[in-house]
């Protein structure tokens, strides 16, 4: 007989990551555990980069897109450090 899955450990391992993603390279650039806080990240990060657009554009740089994705948090690979939202002007992103 098979014991049932506790649903309090199922959601302690889910995150939710905001994913930066240049061409076909993305990296976790922050995880929460609710997805609204994800959804505000996402946003402030996208504003960030359209008040950067015009510079970006200058300096030939590609864009970052944002997206919100479920994750677990064994999927974060070893050593992951949150991505500063402004790290893509000095070529850190990725």
């Amino acid at each position: 007989m098979t014991e049932p899955v506790s649903l309090s450990s199922y959601r302690d391992d889910r995150l939710w990551a905001v994913v930066a993603s240049i061409g076909r390279t993305s990296r976790v650039a922050e995880v929460f555990s609710n997805r609204m806080a994800a959804l505000a990240d996402q946003a402030w990060r996208e504003a960030q980069v359209k008040a950067y657009e015009h510079f970006l554009r200058l300096s030939k740089q590609p864009m970052p897109a944002y997206t919100v994705k479920p994750i677990k948090r064994a999927d974060l690979p070893r050593g992951w450090r949150p991505v500063p939202a402004l790290g893509f002007l000095q070529g850190k992103m990725m």
